[in-house]
């Protein structure tokens, strides 16, 4: 770590490659192994760029999209779009238009607005487009509210009572083919029992439209949500644990069905803990018999997570691992905001400026979600393999800052 700061500076995202590929083997094999019949593709939301995309392929996964700007990027990187999924609650006619015309595997339909205009601009380009219905079962999975999305309050998907219609719908369409269903319960998902009981609710509703519409379910897609260990006192299930649940749950409920394909979206648990976050400290304040602030050099502008919803983090002094004692400190951020706060009140050995605090599991939707706020210049990613480092991604300069201005 000490070596990666000097030659590529502080903040950086630092991303082990041996991590991501065993990630990827893992959930192939775990699924795989009780369910031949499934695919896992990567929800590049977590994090995506070039090089990325092109791991992802070399380890036979798929990957779910969310917007144009994501598909652009696979397309960039010569990545398989037959084995592209392309979700999201408000995709433009653009968007769907360049999704037809790239030839992309799956569109997962959100609406009834998105099915007609999916209707439209296929029938328009004379294609018949695969699709998946995305579904809200209903089911709540104890996860933080912003991060919730199965509940019947969400933005995303045909609510219970709307399922037969938008199925009647897609069925009638001679420019749409419906393969099956889609859900997505939520994010950082600790327990079991909500995918088994999405799946009960769905798997029946499939039966139901078989025997009412002759509906054959031929794809199934659970999503993902499958949390990973931030912090030592909330260890996750592993991923064998996942795969049994819903694999069994899945073989359980076919009510006599063919078994569909299985399709799994992982985003988190494949590129979370491959990332590490560095950054370097700087001014302190010590509030007596209130609070130490130690302040790093980046902070909510690259990992928004823990001002957006209460993300929690462990740290560690890279460039002193061995350092005897403990204080307890609040790890702040650079920007103006009182939120901007990293971890508060983590026991560390005493810091001082110059000090690298490195931060785990950090590779999934910090760097996705880093801003420009405060004028500020998003870090750069690197790759590490086999004891050599490059560089993926540089760092912004002020010219990148002001590229798109106008005047």
């Amino acid at each position: 770590m000490v070596a990666l700061a000097r030659e590529f500076g502080t903040p950086l995202y630092i991303f082990d490659e041996t991590t991501l590929r065993a990630k990827c083997q893992e959930f192939r094999h775990e699924f795989g192994s009780r369910y031949s019949h499934s695919l896992v593709i990567y929800a590049c939301k977590a994090f995506f760029q070039r090089t990325l995309a092109r791991l992802l392929d070399e380890e036979g996964l798929g990957l779910d999209v969310v917007s144009a700007g994501e598909l652009a990027l696979a397309r960039a990187a010569d990545f398989p779009l037959d084995r592209v999924y392309f979700h999201g609650n408000n995709k433009s006619a653009q968007e769907l238009e360049m999704a037809s015309a790239w030839g992309v595997g799956r569109v997962v339909v959100d609406n009834f607005y998105e099915l007609a205009l999916l209707q439209e601009i296929a029938q328009r380009r004379k294609k018949v487009q695969d699709i998946l219905l995305r579904l809200t079962p209903g089911i709540d999975p104890h996860t933080h509210q912003f991060i919730t999305t199965g509940t019947v309050d969400s933005k995303f998907g045909f609510p219970g009572e709307q399922w037969e219609k938008a199925l009647s719908l897609a069925l009638a369409s001679p420019a749409l083919n419906l393969l099956g269903f889609h859900f997505h319960l939520g994010s950082s998902i600790y327990e079991m029992e909500p995918y088994q009981k999405a799946l009960d609710v769905v798997l029946a509703f499939a039966e139901d439209m078989r025997r009412r519409h002759g509906f054959k379910i031929r794809e199934l897609s659970t999503g993902g949500g499958f949390a990973i260990t931030y912090t030592r006192d909330r260890p996750t299930p592993a991923i064998a644990a996942y795969a049994q649940a819903i694999t069994s749950s899945l073989l359980g409920n076919l009510h006599g069905m063919e078994p569909p394909r299985l399709i799994l979206e992982p985003g988190r648990a494949i590129v979370g803990q491959a990332g590490v976050a560095l950054y370097q400290v700087g001014a302190r304040k010590d509030i007596p018999g209130v609070r130490s602030y130690v302040s790093l050099d980046g902070g909510m502008a690259d990992n928004i997570r823990p001002a957006l919803y209460g993300a929690r983090y462990e740290a560690v002094v890279a460039n002193r691992m061995d350092a005897q004692g403990v204080e307890r400190v609040t790890l702040a951020g650079k920007f103006c905001e009182s939120g901007d706060i990293l971890i508060q009140d983590i026991d560390l050995p005493p810091l001082k400026p110059g000090d690298l605090i490195a931060i785990p599991a950090s590779g999934a939707y910090a760097p996705a979600m880093a801003s420009n706020y405060n004028a500020s210049l998003r870090p750069a990613f690197i790759m590490v393999s086999q004891g050599q480092a490059r560089l993926i991604q540089r760092r912004e300069t002020f010219d990148d800052l002001m590229a798109r201005e106008v005047s």
